[in-house]
């Protein structure tokens, strides 16, 4: 092959090498001499994932293979990746590409995959419908360029991302490029990182208001900072562990005000060895850092990482790069020229406005190439890589919000600039503005899927692009950010409206929804995380969106953020606002309800038998569902208000109420806390009815875990308390679907 003659020589020996031995293992796991939980990580730590089929079609109207899974729960298709392809994450550290990159991966996005690239909130790129078999040709071509999909995935050290703007930004205390640089290269592969119970992921930020880097979101976050010591300014990190969103989301804690830069790696060593040590190995669902901070304490997780650090043996890794940091330095193609008055092409000013960035280098800009949702194709990669090459000369950024970012763009250029996207389709206005929505993958490939992210995202985009050009600045600034599902691929935690997958039942029909989340900041490295306050149906979220933002229009003080209109105005207010959408109209009056966005068949059908199959009986359960629902918002107010203990109360009140419900279906006239939580483990959770097969029947330990130990009172505690029971009775919804579905009463 060309490729081969091409690359050859090019692939570092340690890579190729371990290349070799995947591809044997691959072998070895057809012939059934590997056991497949083994090969599982192995090919996963390659960022070798499975993934889900359906017989609808993509958001993007891309058709997909003919294989079910309604309701976001398997029900037939390949069992493993031999009987079908899966999808391919490539590491990006920070998110630099150069145009020689670009041109590999457009190659193989054709070759390998369906001739998509997609962009992940972490600055991967993820490819679609690949062979497990073609994997290793697909490897070493990326080797031979200097990219790897080692530790992609798995439990290991995810990819290190950074600020885009990195070198460039005017609010910047330095450069934060070489160090993220350096901590991905000495962590990949390093035999201390080996060994964890789950992933664990790093972010360098170069600012702390802006929120480029999301520090605060991650296992280890590091912010730019300066010191002035002994008479010269110093450099250093304001230094945060034990973030991370999923279900359950963690905000980090400062461990060190300032961490000195020759410091960052011997103590990033330090914390993968006490994490592997000390981390939860047996229960994935808590084997996260966040929970291991939280468990010890901090200062008593400090203590412990701070011995570990002394006892290490002097590694000239730690310090070697710091001679060296200017070696990420970029230069422009070209000395900057003013625009000088040059003619503007059809719909450029708004274009500038939301795409182009102002460097702190005078007459030059960085500037954003949209994707929409995220995806681009091969032949755009291709004229992104002449780009590159015409403009800049100097790597593009991946962004956490899913976009391509050129730098030294020469102000001059600008408008050249952008008929040359707007040729390759990738010209729109918008980049992270409130038209530019996030999305993760959804029910479109994700098994975890459970609301069709990517085509709600495709929906409000749509919508949201007509109105872009009269849109009040105020609303044009907000985040919209959407995950298929709990888990928060989609980052709804961290956006002024979030949106995560859920289902309900409508009589015999379940209906895809969303839950609304609000009260998250995106700002200050995502400063805040909002929370589910009500549950209302996929088609209706648009009208979510308008309604919420002329509410806040309407009712915002002068300069007012939305997340600052929320904390005033309290989530009580908001709720009531949208309290009328979340009826379900019968089947008969509209059915557009009962399939979800992009998605022409029914979402699903449980046929529940006599009696209640039409849907005109209220049984106890739903009831007491909806019970449970109120007073986990109860909580969310009691903790507004500052009531933390009453919040807690009410949120460990709310899953027993859930649980209550679900045992009365089986036993009518149970009663009393302790005999309710036993009969719920015995017949429920014992018996797998309560189980989430992606959560691990973690959300019924929830309950358990709230009644064996009285609740923290702190209010970051009370704040998860009330998440777990969100989740609770977003688990009893699903139980009572699940028993419908086998012709049980619920």
């Amino acid at each position: 092959m060309d490729w081969k003659k091409r690359l050859a020589g090019r692939i570092p020996p340690e890579l190729g090498r371990e290349i070799d031995i995947f591809e044997t293992e691959i072998g070895l796991r057809k012939q059934g001499k590997i056991d497949e939980k083994v090969f599982a990580e192995t090919r996963l730590r390659r960022g070798v994932y499975g993934q889900r089929y359906d017989s609808g079609q993509r958001s993007d109207g891309a058709k997909t293979q003919t294989l079910a899974y309604p309701s976001g729960e398997l029900t037939k298709g390949p069992s493993t990746l031999w009987d079908a392809p899966g999808m391919q994450r490539i590491k990006i550290p920070y998110g630099g590409l150069n145009a020689e990159q670009l041109e590999v991966l457009a190659d193989l996005a054709e070759e390998y995959a369906d001739g998509i690239l997609h962009v992940t909130t972490r600055q991967d790129i993820q490819l679609h419908y690949v062979h497990i078999e073609d994997t290793p040709s697909l490897f070493r071509r990326l080797a031979a360029v200097g990219i790897t999909t080692r530790e992609a995935c798995g439990n290991t050290v995810r990819n290190v991302t950074a600020c885009p703007l990195a070198g460039i930004c005017r609010d910047e205390t330095f450069d934060v490029t070489p160090y993220a640089k350096a901590c991905s290269r000495f962590l990949l592969g390093h035999k201390d990182t080996q060994n964890f119970g789950r992933k664990f992921k790093v972010a360098f930020s170069g600012c702390a208001e802006h929120p480029c880097g999301l520090a605060m979101m991650h296992d280890v976050g590091c912010v730019a900072r300066t010191r002035v010591v002994d008479g010269r300014e110093k450099r250093g990190f304001e230094f945060y562990v034990g973030g991370g969103l999923g279900a359950v989301p963690y905000p980090a804690k400062l461990f060190d005000a300032f961490l000195p830069e020759e410091e960052l790696l011997p103590v990033a060593q330090a914390i993968s060895r006490v994490f592997a040590r000390m981390g939860e190995k047996k229960n994935r669902n808590t084997a996260r850092l966040k929970f291991l901070v939280n468990k010890l304490g901090l200062d008593e997780f400090r203590k412990v990482v701070l011995e570990e650090r002394r006892s290490l043996p002097a590694d000239p890794a730690w310090t070697g790069f710091l001679a060296e940091l200017h070696a990420t330095d970029e230069k422009p193609l070209r000395p900057a020229r003013p625009a000088n008055g040059q003619a503007r092409p059809e719909g450029f000013d708004a274009w500038l406005q939301s795409n182009v960035y102002r460097q702190r280098q005078p007459g030059y800009a960085a500037a954003q190439a949209t994707l929409p949702l995220g995806d681009f194709t091969a032949r755009q990669a291709r004229a992104l890589a002449d780009l590159c090459r015409r403009q800049s000369g100097n790597p593009v950024r991946l962004t956490v919000e899913q976009n391509v970012l050129f730098r030294w763009v020469s102000e001059d250029e600008l408008p050249a600039f952008y008929a040359d996207l707007r040729a390759m389709g990738l010209g729109e206005a918008g980049a992270g503005s409130i038209v530019d929505v996030t999305a993760c993958p959804g029910t479109d490939t994700c098994k975890l899927g459970i609301s069709s992210s990517r085509g709600l995202a495709a929906e409000l985009r749509q919508r949201l692009a007509t109105r872009n050009a009269s849109m009040d600045e105020a609303v044009r600034g907000l985040k919209i950010k959407v995950s298929g599902c709990f888990n928060s691929c989609g980052q709804h935690h961290v956006s002024d409206l979030g949106f995560y997958g859920v289902s309900r039942k409508k009589g015999s029909y379940t209906v895809p929804h969303f839950q609304v989340l609000v009260g998250g900041k995106f700002q200050e490295n995502a400063g805040a995380y909002g929370l589910a306050i009500i549950a209302i149906p996929s088609k209706r979220i648009p009208e979510v969106v308008d309604r919420l933002t002329l509410g806040f229009l309407e009712g915002r003080a002068k300069q007012e953020t939305f997340h600052a209109w929320v904390t005033r105005i309290g989530k009580a207010k908001v709720r009531a606002m949208l309290e009328d959408l979340a009826e379900v109209p019968p089947p008969e009056v509209d059915r557009s309800f009962y399939s979800d966005w992009r998605d022409p068949r029914e979402y699903s059908v449980g046929d529940m038998g006599v009696g209640e199959c039409a849907g005109e009986v209220v049984s106890s359960l739903e009831f007491d569902l909806a019970a449970a629902e109120r007073e986990t918002f109860e909580a969310q107010l009691a903790l507004e208000e500052g009531r933390a203990s009453r919040a807690a109360e009410q949120a460990l009140g709310a899953m027993l109420t859930a649980a209550r419900g679900l045992v009365a279906t089986q036993l009518p006239d149970v009663a009393g806390r302790d005999r309710i939580v036993r009969e719920f483990r015995d017949r429920f959770v014992e018996t797998r009815l309560f189980w989430d097969p992606f959560a691990g029947g973690r959300f019924g330990a929830f309950l358990f875990k709230a009644v064996e130990a009285p609740p923290d009172p702190a209010p970051d505690a009370v704040r998860r308390l009330i998440e777990e029971s969100q989740l609770f009775v977003e688990a009893a919804h699903s139980c009572r679907l699940r028993m419908s579905q086998q012709g049980m009463r619920a």
